[in-house]
């Protein structure tokens, strides 16, 4: 569906101001996971360092959830070897499963093959024809898949899981709540765009976070029209613009809908989804860039524990903007 979950690399940059006494003290922890950059700030009246807490923390979680890794628990179960569930997997297989419920299928953790065969996941692009698109619907479907007796069932050996959708935002929840048991209670943790917020700084702000703008090439710099104040809330971001293949002049979205087998044609661009926690956040966004504009608004307006912003391609082949009515956005003059 979207992201790479790959392995823990090393710890690029870590801070912290310590002035012992002073009050809450910022503590900035940045770094490389996942093959993507992490950063986490908390305020601390011990300025406690966690680098090695947290570190720890990233090699099981992907020891549990990275495909990247052939001894993880879902590269076990993807071989069907008998594998004990860690509470990090079933935490994230239920989460999915729930969310593919309500989403009718259009989040769907078993889309593997097909992703993988678009091109987007550990393999070379295979040839797709509509009887190979066909093939691989197959395997697809999140009710064929189960957990019965701490293991993973599914109706055919050739099914794979993948959780790269829900992972991001599910580790910030983790690195998030092993804070909270540090009685830590503002801080902000973010994992490739990915995070979650609780509490307000010692200032009595909050979390401000920039929404940015499509980007017209994959490697083009950021940039922010609107920014929003999260405060105890997970916040993820999908978008078509940064990932995807050109094939004969033709651009294909890493988004895979499980339903047709192929890329989502549509014109919603990106999808930042705000909720209780990321892993939340994080596979309702994947879910709205399948569903497309008009659906994804049916869809958050009808939730009172979601909200969203959605960007989306103009008839002028420019960008239009929806916030869902509960969101409140902040321009550069707000600031």
């Amino acid at each position: 569906m979207k992201k790479t979950l790959l392995t823990l690399s090393v710890l690029l940059i870590m801070a912290a101001c310590q002035f012992p006494g002073r009050g809450p003290q910022m503590v900035n922890i940045r770094g490389v996971v996942f093959g993507t950059y992490y950063s986490i700030i908390y305020y601390d009246d011990e300025a406690r360092v966690l680098q090695e807490s947290i570190d720890s923390i990233f090699r099981d979680f992907n020891t549990s959830l990275s495909f990247y890794d052939p001894q993880s628990i879902l590269s076990k179960i993807n071989r069907n070897e008998d594998v004990y569930l860690d509470d990090y997997f079933r935490t994230v297989f239920k989460r999915s499963q729930e969310i593919a419920r309500e989403t009718d299928g259009l989040f769907d953790a078993t889309v593997f093959p097909l992703v993988n065969a678009w091109g987007f996941g550990v393999e070379e692009r295979a040839q797709m024809t509509s009887d190979k698109v066909d093939s691989l619907k197959q395997l697809v479907g999140y009710e064929k898949v189960w957990i019965e007796n701490n293991r993973v069932g599914k109706a055919d050996e050739r099914i794979q899981l993948d959780f790269n959708a829900i992972a991001k935002g599910y580790a910030a929840d983790v690195i998030g709540n092993f804070l909270a048991s540090k009685d830590i209670d503002a801080f902000m943790v973010e994992i490739g765009g990915d995070l979650v917020a609780k509490g307000a700084k010692p200032d009595g702000t909050k979390w401000r976070i920039g929404l940015e703008i499509p980007a017209k090439t994959e490697d083009a710099q950021q940039e922010w029209h609107y920014f929003v104040e999260v405060y105890n809330q997970g916040l993820a971001t999908s978008g078509d613009y940064r990932r995807y293949v050109e094939e004969d002049s033709k651009r294909y979205s890493h988004t895979i809908d499980p339903g047709t087998g192929y890329p989502v044609q549509h014109h919603l661009m990106s999808a930042s989804v705000f909720a209780g926690d990321a892993m939340s956040a994080d596979a309702y966004a994947t879910a709205f860039m399948v569903m497309g504009f008009d659906k994804a608004i049916t869809f958050v307006e009808g939730r009172d524990d979601l909200e969203a912003y959605f960007i989306f391609a103009d008839e002028n082949d420019g960008f239009g903007y929806y916030a869902s009515s509960g969101l409140e956005l902040l321009s550069r003059d707000d600031l």
